[in-house]
């Protein structure tokens, strides 16, 4: 695991050739592929982008499909700035899903 630091003390890390923005969303990483080996999850995905109108994208950190049908939308934060609390209002109005906070 490499480790550098960079805004709000968050610390870039890296895992297995994979760059994430935050140690914490890393963990998150790994945690969601020890649920896929225990068959709680089928699969997922990672920095899913949706379109926004304007040309505002926003991009969250893990699209979850789980064992028994539904789908998580999930963003891992340690800090809620104001541009992600407009952009989380404007995705869930604008698509039917709700983003999980991690």
């Amino acid at each position: 695991m490499e480790l550098v630091r960079h805004k709000f003390n968050a610390i870039r890390t890296q895992v297995g050739g994979i760059k994430f923005a935050s140690k914490k969303e890393a963990m998150r990483f790994l945690g969601l592929q020890q649920l896929q080996k225990a068959g709680e999850i089928v699969f997922f995905l990672r920095q899913v982008s949706f379109d926004l109108a304007g040309g505002i994208k926003y991009v969250c950190d893990f699209v979850v499909f789980w064992a028994d049908g539904h789908v998580s939308v999930e963003d891992v934060k340690g800090m809620k700035t104001d541009m992600y609390k407009a952009k989380k209002k404007l995705v869930e109005s604008t698509y039917p899903i709700t983003i999980t906070e991690i």
